[in-house]
């Protein structure tokens, strides 16, 4: 954790030189509410390894890999597509469970954007598919739903935030929020920090938080690093991963 500090501390004093050219819904837990280009297909994609634990279990949890594809299908709209290879070890009895997790397909409307009043807002819906392997699958048709909204503040901050609800087939739902301040501090590097969390059931508060770094290593590809912890409960997870942009061909 010093050292991760560290580095973004010198990451600041270097100054700030531009932004990333790829908007990406990775690392953060906040959606971003921009879409993708018309014409354009992205990939996002990552490994996370998670640890979770309560009075009765210890657990942990491979991502390995968690992809999102995205397509502009429209100007303001994209369609989208989450696949992932997971694999689940309970610590306290050494029973592991591995596979393939439920399909997640969807899609991402932007309803505004305007550069005179640094806003923009989106709408996203994933409808979840019973299709994971056996033991990992909710058996449930499901749905992922968020309001996207961002600010940018300055040349260097932008501010984003996310209301949504998700049901997957079972109990009350859970409503979730998460708000991510973004700082860029050169044409290449940015970093965020990032509240956020769930009321499960509608019951119970989940609350979290995590950090992370983005680099454009190309001006389509994006690689990133973050690391997240539970606030009032017992969680832990690292994550690296990669975007790349596949732009559409201009036309001659």
């Amino acid at each position: 954790m010093k050292h991760i500090l560290t580095t973004i501390i010198m990451m600041v004093i270097m100054g700030y030189t531009g932004f990333a050219q790829i908007i990406t819904d990775r690392p953060d837990q906040t959606e971003s509410s921009s879409t993708v280009e018309q014409g354009s297909f992205q990939i996002e994609s990552g490994i996370l390894i998670g640890f979770t634990e309560d009075a009765f279990s210890s657990q942990r949890q491979l991502l390995a890999p968690s992809t999102l594809f995205r397509y502009g299908l429209t100007k303001g709209i994209e369609i989208r597509v989450v696949n992932q290879f997971e694999s689940i070890k309970n610590q306290t009895n050494s029973i592991e469970k591995s596979g393939i997790s439920d399909l997640e397909i969807g899609a991402k409307i932007q309803l505004l954007k305007k550069e005179t009043i640094n806003t923009e807002i989106a709408f996203l819906s994933h409808l979840v598919l019973p299709t994971g392997s056996k033991f990992l699958s909710n058996e449930n048709l499901g749905t992922i739903n968020k309001i996207s909204i961002s600010h940018q503040l300055n040349e260097t901050l932008g501010l984003g935030y996310n209301l949504g609800y998700d049901y997957f087939g079972y109990g009350n739902g859970d409503l979730t929020y998460s708000v991510a301040l973004g700082i860029a501090v050169s044409n290449r590097f940015s970093f965020y920090l990032e509240p956020y969390g769930s009321i499960v059931n509608v019951d119970t508060h989940e609350a979290n938080f995590d950090a992370g770094i983005t680099y454009l290593i190309h001006e389509q590809c994006q690689i990133d690093f973050s690391f997240g912890t539970g606030v009032n409960h017992t969680m832990n997870y690292l994550s690296v991963g990669f975007s790349i942009n596949i732009a559409k061909p201009a036309l001659n």
